[in-house]
C-alpha cells in the first residue's frame, strides 16, 4: 500500500514525509523475496534488489550520521574504502539474509530520522564539508539529496521486482 502524503504543512514535515514515502517503496519492492530473489539481475546490469537494500543503508548512514553530524562511521561501514571497492556494499548485499538486510535497512532509515528530528533548523549546516566543493550542507539539501538518491533506486526497484515475480505498481 503507497504512502498518503500530505497536501500541506511545513516545510521539515513536507521533506520528511517525501522521504520517508520513498524509503516505504524500497521496502515495499523487496517484500516476500528469498534470497535468490533479491539477487537476481536484470542483464545487462549488475544491479539487484539486495544491492540497493545495502546501498541505501550506507547512503542513509553517510549522509545523515557521518557527513551531517560528524559522526564515526557505524561499523557495519568502517571497513568500506570506496576509492578501492566502489560496489563492496552492492556486492556483500547478496551475503546478507533477506530479512536482516531489509531490517538494516529500516535501522539506517530510524537513525536518520532521529538526526532530523534532533536538529533544531533546516539552515543547520553539515559538519563535514564536500570533499568535492569543500563547502558544507544544511539539512535540508541533505534531505533534498536523500529523497532523490532513494527515488531514483526506487524506480530501479520497481523494474528488477517486476522482473523477479511481475509485481507492478504500489
Amino acid at each position: 500500500m503507497r504512502t498518503e502524503l500530505p497536501a500541506s504543512g511545513t516545510e521539515r514535515d513536507l521533506l520528511t514525509a517525501f522521504l520517508d514515502a520513498q524509503r516505504d517503496a524500497v521496502l515495499r519492492k523487496t517484500e516476500g523475496l528469498t534470497r535468490e530473489q533479491l539477487a537476481r539481475r536484470l542483464p545487462p546490469s549488475t544491479l539487484t534488489l539486495a544491492g540497493l537494500l545495502n546501498h541505501l543503508a550506507l547512503v542513509e548512514d553517510s549522509w545523515f550520521r557521518k557527513n551531517f553530524l560528524g559522526a564515526p562511521p557505524d561499523e557495519l561501514w568502517a571497513g568500506i574504502d570506496r576509492e578501492t571497492d566502489p560496489d563492496q556494499e552492492f556486492r556483500t548485499a547478496l551475503e546478507l539474509d533477506p530479512d536482516d538486510l531489509r531490517a538494516r535497512y529500516a535501522r539506517a532509515c530510524a537513525r536518520s530520522r532521529e538526526v532530523v528530528a534532533g536538529t533544531p533548523s533546516l539552515d543547520q549546516l553539515s559538519a563535514r564539508a564536500s570533499a568535492r566543493t569543500g563547502k558544507r550542507y544544511d539539512l535540508r539539501w541533505v534531505l533534498l539529496h536523500l529523497i532523490e538518491e532513494t527515488a531514483r533506486h526506487a524506480g530501479h526497484a520497481d523494474l528488477l521486482r517486476e522482473a523477479i515475480d511481475g509485481t507492478t505498481g504500489g
